[in-house]
């Protein structure tokens, strides 16, 4: 078989797909992408073996059609070096051979038979599907997915949970020490229903929707999720087992609220932090009348620190203390640029909030305390 493509418009595709791949496969055929030609349409698929992406690019000067699988890290290599221009493709029908001639050279490499290549599952007869704007998607993922665990014995908390209901989408993640809830108000679905998107896929959706404007048909059965977009398709399989209830962890009654600039804060709590416990990471906060006094010490190495910064607060006074790296992530994660931090005393959890959320969202951070020595 035979086809003409644009360079560069191979290039991005195989980019889009080649993410997936792991630097070791089970199956040497993972190392692989998957080039299966119908008319003028080449689609390119490769895959993990849990997780497996699809798109297409348009092609020319067809002859034939079928499938050959061939070695995805030679082909990016190779497009990235090139300039915008036209390429030539030969696939031999009998031993698989890819012959690849540009406007100055002829580049051949081995390909294996296309119909080898694991079949990308189909969706499941009893699947649900909801559609859901490709920017919403791609906020709600990027806004939680930091917050997901590395945690073998609790795997589920190794993804972002979908909590689907018929007025809206709560997209939650959580590490034990942090929680992130995203609700979104303006998606709907026929009935309730909810998973869990593993980490991975939820990364590499996170990138290619960067750049979509459309929706996304979100199909989901008892053990896949399919994602449709453009001319997209991602199939990952879910993480199995029940997500924790997540609403009965989020405290009611965090009467002490703190409004302060995001960006003081986080600015202050990266300079202090750099004097803190390498073991810790532990950040002092004492709230006193319209002002936080951020400090933090590391004993060991006879280094401290300390920062007073301006706010709105009337609370009672208090000292909470929080892991560094934790704090600032949350903080940056808010859209706003005034923050609110909701404390109920320092041995509770604490609420992070952006003053003004975004139209239809709800965005709400927890973070666990550490207990102060002092």
């Amino acid at each position: 078989m035979k086809f003409n493509v644009s360079s560069s418009k191979l290039y991005s595709q195989l980019q889009a797909v080649c993410r997936v791949i792991n630097n070791k496969n089970s199956l040497p055929i993972l190392d692989d992408v998957l080039f299966d030609l119908q008319g003028n349409e080449l689609k390119l698929t490769a895959s993990d073996g849990e997780t497996t992406i699809r798109t297409s690019v348009e092609v020319e000067n067809v002859e034939g059609a079928g499938k050959v699988a061939s070695a995805a890290k030679l082909l990016l290599e190779t497009l990235k070096e090139f300039s915008e221009q036209p390429l030539s493709f030969t696939i031999d029908d009998n031993n698989f051979a890819v012959s690849m001639v540009s406007q100055n050279g002829t580049y051949s490499f081995v390909g294996v038979n296309g119909n080898e290549y694991p079949l990308m599952p189909a969706s499941e007869a009893d699947a649900k599907a909801v559609t859901i704007p490709a920017g919403v998607l791609q906020s709600a993922i990027e806004k939680t997915i930091f917050c997901t665990a590395d945690d073998d014995l609790r795997p589920v908390m190794n993804g972002i949970f979908f909590d689907i209901a018929e007025n809206q989408v709560t997209m939650v993640a959580t590490d034990a020490h942090r929680l992130v809830r995203y609700t979104n108000h303006s998606v709907s679905a026929p009935a309730a229903a909810n998973f869990i998107l593993p980490k991975k896929p939820a990364s590499l959706l996170k990138n290619l929707l960067t750049k979509e404007e459309g929706d996304v048909t979100v199909t989901f059965g008892a053990k896949n999720a399919r994602f449709e977009f453009g001319n997209t398709i991602v199939v990952c399989r879910q993480i199995e087992g029940r997500y924790p209830n997540y609403n009965a962890v989020i405290p009611q009654s965090n009467q002490n609220i703190v409004t302060v600039d995001r960006q003081t804060i986080i600015n202050a709590c990266k300079r202090v932090a750099v004097f803190a416990n390498n073991g810790t990471a532990q950040l002092r906060l004492a709230l006193s009348e319209n002002q936080i006094k951020i400090s933090a010490q590391d004993i060991d190495f006879s280094t401290s620190a300390e920062e007073t910064i301006s706010c709105d607060y009337n609370g009672m006074p208090m000292a909470i203390g929080f892991k560094a790296p934790f704090l600032i992530d949350l903080l940056s994660s808010v859209a706003s640029t005034e923050v609110q931090l909701k404390l109920a005393d320092p041995s509770r959890a604490g609420l992070i909030a952006p003053l003004e959320n975004e139209e239809n969202e709800d965005v709400l951070m927890l973070l666990m305390p550490m207990l102060l020595n002092d």
